[in-house]
């Protein structure tokens, strides 16, 4: 479903499952002309028609601003016990959910990736902590970003507070409930994946506060983890999801996430939900051929959601850096060890250069990639799929966001693994490499070509001259040791002709050379200049 503005009104085309909700818009009428609906030109018609997925012309995007409530900007509520300070944006969100929290159980963040989800939780969380009693919090996130969790309450959380990741084998995860008691916040992060195997610990640990990070991937009621989590989500004090898109392909898809939150907006019975909101048809009635009573089911989710568009948030800077931390895999963690080890030997017994740093940082960095070369073969052997699993759900988000991404990595085993990755879901992309003939017809297929969502370089070859402001996002998944071919990247997407706020966001294997290399970076310095002296250093920290 599209739609475009024209003078005073909103032509939606390709809206056949929607026919019966767009009817019960006032004012409306079929232009049999065109094969498009036509509807009043309003706010309420134009977020309605954002929260559904569908595409909004240019004029329309400026329209679909966030929908607060007025209370936000006369509300007073606790100074955010946080390490930062909140744009503006941010402190809305804080406000809203405190104040939603005052009437009932349940808040829905529904923030574009790169406008501080987790910041946003921090704060509120605090407060909860500080106010309400909570000294149990929950995070449910996939699990490529377990790590970033950790991290980022290092970072931004002014409280005490404990918390742990769990890891390792299903017995180690138990255990880990034992331990986590005391009178600071205690905080457990898991994966979905894990979740509804740990129900029993969970219930019996009690969560005050169960946060889903990513919220779409409990969006089929019939999974196993949606379950676990719809029967935890009765029992605590407070509920929160955070996602950019509650929808991803069926105005169907908020009921799951919204009867974690609170099964008293939508009932708990899927069926029910379905038969109020869509229209069955085909084979033996089964399937859905339309939908209606929309507005109602936006005003409903509406009720517990604060709404944040990137483009929205006009405080934030031209451009975001986000660093997500990866955990490599227990045995690729090892064969890490194993090649600094063997790395930190050869270099202690023999002269110390930097072409022989180099050598030694370079096959470190092939493993947090995931791949190591086998001296015997010649051939690439894949160690980890960490950072791929992590660039997939990224892509997905993107995607569901409407927006396009551009993924740098400096090895080709990387980029053909990415490569496969994309074909096997069927995503459209560009290919930038050394053994590419046809760059410019890469380059425009990328920024012409709707299809197209994804366009993947190699580093030292599309690091100067290219123009890729289709995207606003773009992903190292592994970098060099140049400072200059770092930010020639970076100016790929951030030059004349974008639009966007900018985000750019660094895959980090942690407890690896990705962290030297980053930390070098950011203060703007060749590693290749800081080899020789500190090697001790960049090997084992």
């Amino acid at each position: 479903m599209r739609a475009v503005r024209q003078g005073d009104t909103i032509r939606i085309y390709d809206s056949y499952l929607y026919r019966e909700s767009i009817k019960e818009i006032d004012g409306r009428f079929y232009d049999a002309n065109e094969k498009c609906w036509v509807i009043p030109l309003n706010s309420k018609n134009v977020a309605t028609l954002g929260l559904l997925g569908a595409t909004l012309d240019k004029e329309l995007t400026e329209m679909a601003k966030t929908e607060r409530g007025a209370f936000v900007s006369v509300c007073t509520h606790p100074t955010p016990r946080v390490k930062a300070k909140l744009f503006r944006h941010q402190q809305d969100a804080y406000d809203f959910a405190l104040e939603i929290f005052k009437q009932g159980k349940a808040v829905a963040l529904l923030a574009d990736m790169g406008t501080g989800k987790s910041m946003m939780t921090i704060a509120i969380t605090g407060t909860l902590e500080k106010e309400c009693s909570v000294k149990k919090m929950l995070v449910l996130c996939p699990k490529s970003i377990v790590g970033v969790w950790e991290e980022e309450f290092r970072k931004f959380a002014d409280y005490k507070y404990a918390l742990t990741v769990l890891d390792g084998t299903m017995e180690k995860k138990k255990a880990a409930f034992g331990f986590m008691n005391g009178a600071a916040l205690q905080v457990i992060v898991v994966n979905y994946e894990s979740c509804w195997r740990l129900e029993k610990e969970i219930t019996k640990w009690h969560p005050d506060l169960i946060v889903c990070d990513e919220s779409s991937k409990i969006k089929t009621p019939s999974a196993s983890q949606s379950k676990a989590l719809h029967r935890l989500g009765r029992i605590t004090k407070y509920n929160m999801i955070l996602t950019g898109t509650p929808i991803t392909g069926s105005p169907l898809d908020v009921f799951s996430q919204y009867k974690f939150l609170d099964d008293s907006i939508f009932g708990s019975s899927f069926y029910l939900f379905r038969n109020r909101y869509a229209i069955m048809g085909g084979y033996q009635n089964r399937m859905i051929i339309g939908y209606r009573h929309l507005d109602e089911l936006v005003e409903k989710v509406h009720s517990i959601a604060f709404r944040i568009k990137i483009e929205d948030a006009v405080d934030l800077p031209p451009f975001i850096d986000k660093t997500q931390i990866v955990p490599l895999e227990p045995k690729a963690q090892t064969t890490y060890r194993q090649i600094e080890k063997d790395c930190y030997a050869e270099l202690a017994s023999g002269e110390v250069t930097a072409r022989n740093v180099l050598t030694q940082l370079l096959r470190l960095a092939q493993c947090t990639g995931g791949f190591i070369r086998d001296d015997a073969t010649g051939t690439a052997q894949q160690v980890s799929g960490a950072k791929l699993e992590a660039l997939e759900d990224i892509v997905d988000t993107c995607i569901a966001e409407g927006k396009k991404v551009v993924v740098f990595a400096r090895f080709v085993p990387e980029i053909e693994a990415i490569e496969k990755m994309l074909k096997d879901k069927g995503i459209g992309y560009s290919l930038i490499y050394g053994a590419t003939k046809d760059r410019a017809e890469q380059v425009s297929k990328f920024q012409t070509d709707a299809d197209t969502k994804v366009f993947i370089g190699q580093l030292q070859t599309t690091g100067m001259g290219l123009t890729l402001t289709a995207a606003s996002v773009a992903v190292f998944y592994s970098l060099d040791f140049s400072y200059a071919n770092y930010e020639q990247s970076r100016a790929r997407i951030h030059r004349i002709g974008q639009k966007m706020t900018c985000l750019y966001i660094h895959l980090v294997c942690k407890g690896t050379v990705d962290e030297k290399i980053m930390q070098a970076l950011k203060h703007k310095g060749d590693i290749a200049n800081l080899m020789v002296d500190d090697w001790r250093t960049l090997l084992n920290g």
